[in-house]
């Protein structure tokens, strides 16, 4: 009886552990200021800015990325929807880019509320979010499921 009982309890947490990714991924969305004219983003456009490929908007207005801190599961989670880049491929990419002169990392804020504060007072900037944190001032231009 008493193996019975932990089968099905080893069973019940495997279940869950199997689950448990799933549900500890938040809603990502792409934002820029409701100021701005840009309505939509593909991911690989998003990528480009990111990842100081492009500096402009599709419309050709000048476009600044703002990340979330370094380890955040939030930015690696971000990095590996739009650009198919693990963390250590985005720090390798960096340092590459840094060395040879031909860009810098976005600039690092502290979390989703910090993003969107600074998006939302400047038509320019682009940042990413967690759903939670989006409200009447910025807008969603990309959904990352």
């Amino acid at each position: 009886m008493m193996r019975t009982w932990i089968r099905l309890g080893t069973l019940v947490l495997a279940a869950f552990a199997a689950c448990a990714p799933g549900l500890a991924r938040a809603e990502l969305l792409v934002i820029v200021s409701a100021r701005s004219a840009l309505q939509s983003l593909r991911a690989d456009q998003a990528a480009e800015i990111f990842l100081a490929q492009n500096g402009h908007f599709p419309g050709g207005e000048e476009a600044v990325a703002l990340d979330q801190p370094l380890g955040s599961a939030l930015r690696d989670e971000f990095y590996e929807k739009v650009a198919a880049k693990s963390p250590a491929l985005v720090k390798a990419y960096w340092t590459k880019m840094i060395f040879t002169g031909r860009g810098h990392p976005p600039r690092e804020l502290a979390g989703s509320a910090a993003v969107r504060k600074m998006v939302a007072d400047n038509p320019a900037l682009i940042g990413y979010i967690d759903r939670a944190a989006l409200d009447a001032s910025v807008r969603a231009v990309l959904v990352l499921r």
